[in-house]
């Protein structure tokens, strides 16, 4: 009886301490998502946005946001600026709670993401993991955009295009100096080109990611839906 009363309190001490322990390990991936973390360049994503607003009408014709599927016939627009490690690996969500965002920011970005939602949303996701502030992030986002000139057969598609993945490379290579194909990934969904991923280094000058070219898209071709409002 006496060894059952003294062993209680053991228990009682192994308990507490294994709570204490569940508890430090549970706080780590917190802890290490408010650390700075490292990349080595950027990925430039520039969205074709007739194949979202398509995408969108499909999947859920009530919710299609409006700012960038209305009246205005947005091509090539920014989906983000991605901060990006030579192995591969895309930190993302690096600061919890992310910073706030000044809505002077969120307005002037509008011309090339055209959606708050979005420019908030790749704030909290990479803009934190660039170890920028928010003014600093949205600067290199305008400078990446900036860097890339968008050749001039997808500024004016008015019809259904048919393209290979090559073919949109090809034309992004040609009219880019210093960019190679290396450099450039053309992701798509099922049918439609979705993006062009664009490679540069920390002072916006293009370089090669093969880490980032292994997932562009593999198939024979692919549509551009027209740009156009409504």
């Amino acid at each position: 009886m006496l060894s059952s009363i003294r062993a209680r309190p053991t228990r009682v001490a192994v308990i507490l301490v294994l709570l204490i322990i569940a508890c430090v390990a549970a706080a780590i991936p917190l802890l290490r998502r408010n650390e700075p973390v490292q990349s080595s360049f950027y990925v430039l994503a520039l969205s074709w946005s007739p194949s979202f607003c398509e995408a969108e009408r499909e999947r859920a014709p009530d919710r299609v946001p409006q700012q960038q599927c209305g009246t205005r016939p947005f091509h090539f627009v920014v989906h983000g600026l991605w901060p990006q490690n030579d192995h591969g690996s895309q930190p993302a969500n690096c600061q919890v709670p992310a910073p706030r965002l000044n809505r002077d920011i969120v307005s002037s970005m509008l011309d090339l993401m055209p959606s708050p939602r979005l420019v908030f949303h790749e704030w909290d996701r990479h803009g934190t993991c660039s170890g920028l502030g928010p003014q600093g992030y949205f600067d290199a986002v305008r400078k990446s955009h900036g860097a890339v000139k968008i050749p001039g057969k997808f500024l004016n598609v008015t019809n259904y295009l048919m393209v290979t993945p090559d073919e949109v490379e090809d034309a992004f290579v040609a009219i880019n100096p210093g960019l190679s194909r290396a450099a450039v990934a053309v992701t798509c969904d099922t049918r439609r080109l979705s993006e062009v991923r664009i490679c540069l280094s920390k002072d916006f000058q293009f370089r090669d990611c093969p880490e980032v070219n292994r997932r562009a898209c593999r198939r024979d071709k692919i549509v551009m839906p027209p740009a156009r409002g409504g």
